[in-house]
């Protein structure tokens, strides 16, 4: 049985940065994987490991944030691997937008979460918005300033 009694833990983990609409439906839509979510939030270190740049709000302040978010139950940071993560948390469930399915990053996630049991829940990636669209579009209009 996991922490939380009979309920179906979720995991939820991403950076989190400059919070979005995207953000907002991974959460929101993850209530549909679990009774129990737990968001993982990326530390400023795992993001640069993992995606090669650094968010641009503090570890805290996201963490502040996705944990206002009403569908969540708890947000962590996320300092290490899935797999890890689960020994930790023994969730029962990851949630990823479906960007990953069919994906090398998909199939390994997949691989792994079904070696300890956990089911991994594809949700619809809101393609209109990103964390790198908005930098992209901040950069665009910095670069505009100072033209």
């Amino acid at each position: 049985m996991n922490s939380v009694g009979a309920k179906r833990i979720g995991y939820a983990p991403g950076v989190f940065d400059m919070f979005h609409i995207g953000h907002l439906n991974i959460l929101r839509n993850s209530r549909l994987a679990c009774d129990y979510l737990i968001a993982g939030v990326a530390s400023d270190d795992f993001s640069r490991r993992v995606k090669g740049k650094s968010p641009v709000i503090p570890l805290a302040e996201r963490l502040e944030i996705v944990s206002s978010i009403r569908y969540v139950d708890e947000a962590v940071e996320e300092d290490a691997s899935k797999l890890e993560m689960w020994d930790r948390l023994r969730f029962d469930v990851i949630i990823k937008g479906d960007d990953w399915r069919g994906t090398e990053k998909g199939r390994r996630l997949e691989r792994d979460m079904a070696s300890v049991g956990v089911e991994v829940f594809f949700l619809p990636y809101t393609v209109h918005t990103s964390s790198t669209m908005l930098r992209e579009a901040l950069n665009l209009e910095i670069g505009s300033m100072r033209a």
